[in-house]
């Protein structure tokens, strides 16, 4: 057989070769898309229950074939198996851990985020993405305050923010030629109300917590400066982070007098915001967030309080060229990526990811769309939502308000209740489908903790949730 021939048969046979994965499906597109329109018309979706693994698995069992169930097989276990067990963060009635309440134009750019399969990986594939990520980036940083140049990139979460800020901070000071003597490690200060994710990047990056007692929950510079002077001559203290809305209770933490005591002994700043941020947008919120402006690294989530789909959280910079010479990776295929420092932009340098989808794009649509008054109104509503709680938690007799709240958190005490009922209240709540509040802790004592993120939360269900706390033995 000659080579023409050879040639004519294996065009033929790619022409004509069928990849199912990969052929457009109209009834495919029709049913997800109805799915899909069905989600974003229930303003208030149903709370949901959580299913036990042994079920799910029994139902789930087989779906998963050589020959595949089809279209049909699919939607079907998805309806009826998976669906019902969804516990709707977004539902205005979804006050427990941090909530989300994206917009549905950010929900719907996020479908399109999926659909051209966008990689926010790097400059030379997805310019005109990435300059749109970074005009988020930067109107972030102009609302903390941060100078022109500031910077950074989209990460999954502020786990992620922390964690790469962090690795940053160690860099900066290996480059300083501040180390630790021996076998000494870097310490972090670090207070005993910072998110769970600090102290686990400590651990990643082989540095140890510096931990400085809180005053009202709140971390304040004097007791910043207190641990300082605490540390031994063998000991070396890289960086401090700071709390802007903590995730158990809101609390902001003295920024201003944290930035000063980390100025003054050379370390770096990096303030975890990552709940609170959104908080920028608010007109009266903003005072509690003086000293922010000094950050050298900053942590915001878009995916809670300012209405963006999960998973959205912008890592800003001060330097960002600190963070490039942390994170760049280098490698003969990647070479072509970082020809031109001056030109380019690539979120991979950023942070400790490389391949991501371009998730500061819904963002962006949706900021585009809807106008920054609008975002600051619904900031706002929520932080009046929580105020109001607050009044009727003081009014009312047999409960106690923990603490006034910063930001968009509520927590208080029911008098006379065990935490057994804690959780038999929770669990009602929950199968009436009124609410899905979840007990928390403080020290030893349980509480009911309220976050709220959803403008959409109504005085009613307030005072409808207060109620049900009426009854001694829920």
């Amino acid at each position: 057989m000659d080579k023409e021939t050879i040639t004519a048969q294996l065009r033929t046979s790619r022409s004509n070769a069928k990849f199912p994965l990969h052929e457009h499906d109209s009834e495919l597109v029709e049913q997800v898309l109805d799915l899909v329109r069905s989600h974003l018309e229930d303003k208030d979706p149903t709370i949901g229950q959580m299913q036990l693994r042994s079920d799910l698995n029994s139902a789930l069992d087989g779906l998963i074939s050589a020959e595949g169930a089809g279209l049909s097989g699919a939607m079907k276990a998805f309806k009826n198996i998976i669906e019902p067990s969804l516990i709707s963060c977004a539902s205005p009635r979804f006050l427990s851990f941090i909530p989300s309440a994206p917009s549905q134009a950010s929900i719907l750019f996020d479908a399109i985020v999926s659909a051209a399969n966008l990689n926010g990986i790097s400059w030379i594939e997805n310019s005109g993405v990435i300059a749109a990520e970074n005009q988020m980036l930067s109107l972030l940083a102009t609302y903390a305050g941060l100078p022109p140049g500031a910077g950074g990139c989209f990460v999954g979460g502020g786990t992620a923010g922390n964690l790469s800020s962090l690795a940053t901070a160690r860099r900066e000071a290996e480059r300083r030629s501040i180390s630790p003597r021996g076998d000494a490690r870097y310490r972090v200060a670090v207070s005993d109300q910072a998110h769970s994710s600090v102290s686990n990047s400590l651990r990643l990056l082989n540095m140890e917590p510096l931990i400085v007692p809180t005053e009202e929950y709140r971390m304040t510079g004097i007791a910043l400066r207190q641990a300082i002077s605490s540390l031994h001559d063998d000991e070396t203290l890289a960086a401090v982070v700071a709390t802007a809305g903590s995730t158990n209770l809101g609390v902001i933490d003295d920024l201003s007098g944290i930035a000063d005591a980390a100025r003054d002994s050379g370390i770096w700043f990096h303030v975890d915001a990552a709940y609170g941020g959104g908080a920028l947008f608010a007109d009266a919120a903003r005072p509690s967030f003086k000293g922010i402006e000094h950050a050298d690294s900053l942590v915001v989530d878009p995916h809670k309080m300012l209405f963006t789909p999960y998973d959205c959280s912008a890592l800003i910079y001060r330097d960002p060229s600190m963070a490039r010479d942390a994170h760049t990776q280098h490698a003969a295929y990647l070479d072509p990526m970082h020809n031109n420092h001056e030109q380019e932009w690539n979120p991979s340098d950023y942070a400790h990811h490389m391949s991501r989808r371009a998730r500061g794009l819904p963002f962006w649509f949706s900021m585009v769309v809807h106008g920054i008054d609008a975002y600051s109104q619904a900031v706002e509503r929520t932080l009046e939502i929580a105020q109001y709680a607050a009044r009727l938690i003081k009014e009312t007799e047999h409960l106690t308000l923990l603490r006034e709240p910063d930001l968009s958190i509520v927590a208080f005490r029911r008098e006379g209740w065990t935490e057994g009922s804690y959780y038999a209240w929770s669990r009602k709540l929950q199968e009436q489908q009124l609410a899905f509040i979840l007990p928390s802790r403080v020290g030893d004592s349980p509480i009911i903790r309220l976050a709220f993120v959803n403008p959409l939360t109504s005085f009613h269900l307030i005072d409808t949730i207060l109620s049900t706390t009426e009854d001694q033995s829920p």
